[in-house]
């Protein structure tokens, strides 16, 4: 039985030494790449027409579009509208990429924790330091609780720190582990299909079969939790609360 880990492997596709850094491209640089352009297809070819009365593609891309923005304007308030392209394209790109990972022989780079910690420490400084330029020092008073004793504030705010500092930990774990833990649990049910023969392998592929229909719903969920976490992200910075 193969491992069902080996599909989780970053290959080198073209070698790029660069004064002894390995920049090589690699599978998992090139199925964001290709997130990116199917994507950038998708909603290129859907709203081409402009129909008034919607097709198929086009109506799948406005539901895209307005989900996004019934997240941002019911998480971040009106505040929040100046920074839609960032978070449409954040969901984007990890939708695409976690249903690219689905297609066989397929590779999911979002079950990598070096690439969902970069989106993450990525959004933790870009709102981090928004909140700072929005409210100067008073951006600090964030982690001192309101209503809080005094005598209490010593305490709190080293827990509110470390628990601000965590955030990006939490959000890209969040993603790579479910990610991660999906493709493996297929991996291992698929890899009993041929061993098991005709009599007892209709049950691993049954099982397949379900996970893989649930492995969409999460490809999707992951996406959106990602992304509503970074709303109310943006949304602490804006606000302070």
């Amino acid at each position: 039985m193969a491992n069902p880990l080996e599909q989780f492997a970053v290959n080198p596709l073209v070698e790029i030494p660069v004064a002894g850094i390995d920049a090589h491209f690699t599978n998992s640089a090139l199925f964001m790449v290709l997130a990116v352009i199917a994507a950038t297809v998708f909603f290129t070819a859907s709203m081409r027409g402009r129909a008034l009365v919607p097709t198929r593609w086009q109506s799948m891309a406005e539901i895209g579009y307005e989900f996004i923005v019934d997240m941002v304007r019911d998480n971040v308030g009106p505040e929040g509208r100046k920074y839609f392209p960032f978070i449409f394209t954040l969901f984007m790109f990890i939708l695409f990429g976690n249903l690219l990972g689905l297609i066989p022989y397929g590779f999911t780079f979002t079950s990598h924790i070096i690439v969902t910690f970069t989106m993450a420490i990525i959004v933790f400084i870009g709102v981090t330091l928004i909140g700072i330029a929005r409210h100067g020092l008073h951006f600090f008073s964030f982690f001192v609780p309101p209503g809080v004793p005094a005598v209490m504030t010593p305490l709190l705010v080293p827990i509110e720190v470390v628990s601000y500092l965590s955030r990006p930990v939490s959000l890209s774990i969040r993603l790579f582990a479910n990610m991660m833990s999906g493709h493996t649990m297929l991996k291992v049910f698929a890899g009993f299909i041929v061993p098991l023969g005709l009599l007892a392998g209709w049950a691993p592929l049954a099982v397949n079969v379900a996970l893989t229909g649930f492995e969409f719903m999460v490809a999707f969920l992951q996406a959106y939790v990602f992304t509503v976490l970074t709303c109310l992200y943006l949304s602490d910075a804006i606000h302070l609360h």
